[in-house]
């Protein structure tokens, strides 16, 4: 079995220079390549099971979007936008295609990697292949944003790795259900020791910021640019909801069948948001798509 490599790439933002890690699995030589990219207040280890499954296949390469894991953080928290995270895919993408071998590269997100993966496939001249999006939409309900933010904000700090554990297990219910041992895991990606021994989240913050201050007319802005931006995809589409998600509502996940790339829609029952793919069955979803 492959181990993966740790690397960094150099992006910019308006506030600077910052570096942007990211986990590589698979033959480094592979034209082949797959972006895996996270959610909001996840990392790229949430990708290991599927990374194994893949990396015979393809070169996969699961960056820690910036602020989150083993990325640097931003000098100003009000730049953690999604055009942000774009232009710094866009700064990794033009590592991977460096390689004249490397033609296309196809691309997985889960809830904010996808609309990460949104606005990417929608630039002209783009090199996404073939695009999954993991419980994610243009239209996003407004109060199961402001239940995410509201977790994003909250510090919390717990003495015993146990106790945050629990604490991770609680607010990720909507996952799903997993093993002990897969709870276990999901948590450990995300909890770091701060200076004082304390369990603590990994993330900046900051990233908090940016729901804070959103209101009724800029999420209707936004939804309008991202309608627009999946509109302009012209890739092969899978959409994946977990059939219990409050985030991507069902007649959401219709209308993205009916324009733009016409996604293929796939239904995961028992699963709210987001489905994990550490499972043998929903990996399986993701191979039947991209290697068809």
């Amino acid at each position: 079995m492959t181990d993966p490599h740790i690397r960094t790439v150099q992006c910019l933002s308006p506030g600077g220079l910052h570096r942007m890690a990211y986990k590589e699995w698979g033959d480094a030589d592979n034209p082949k390549v797959l972006l895996c990219v996270h959610g909001v207040t996840r990392v790229s280890d949430d990708f290991d099971a599927m990374a194994r499954a893949f990396c015979q296949s393809y070169r996969v390469i699961c960056p820690d979007v910036v602020g989150r894991g083993r990325s640097e953080r931003l000098r100003n928290p009000q730049h953690y936008q999604i055009p942000q995270y774009v232009s710094d895919m866009v700064t990794l993408l033009a590592r991977i295609t460096a390689q004249p071998a490397v033609t296309t590269v196809d691309w997985f997100g889960t809830s904010m990697g996808g609309l990460i993966g949104i606005g990417v496939a929608s630039l002209p001249d783009n090199p996404i292949g073939k695009l999954i999006l993991n419980d994610v939409g243009p239209a996003l309900d407004r109060d199961a944003l402001l239940r995410i933010g509201d977790y994003i904000g909250q510090s919390v700090r717990f003495q015993t790795f146990d106790q945050a554990a629990r604490y991770i297990r609680e607010i990720s219910a909507t996952f799903g259900p997993h093993s002990d041992v897969e709870w276990r895991k999901l948590a450990a990606d995300v909890l770091r020791q701060d200076r004082d021994g304390m369990w603590i989240r990994h993330y900046d913050p900051g990233l908090a910021d940016a729901f804070k201050t959103a209101t009724p007319d800029s999420l209707k802005a936004a939804e309008a640019l991202l309608w627009a931006a999946y509109d302009a995809i012209r890739c092969p589409t899978l959409l994946v909801r977990g059939a219990e998600s409050d985030l991507l509502l069902r007649q959401t996940a219709q209308a993205m069948t009916q324009r733009g790339p016409k996604a293929k829609l796939v239904e995961l029952p028992g699963v709210g948001h987001a489905p994990t793919f550490v499972h043998a069955d929903q990996i399986a979803i993701g191979q039947n798509f991209l290697l068809a």
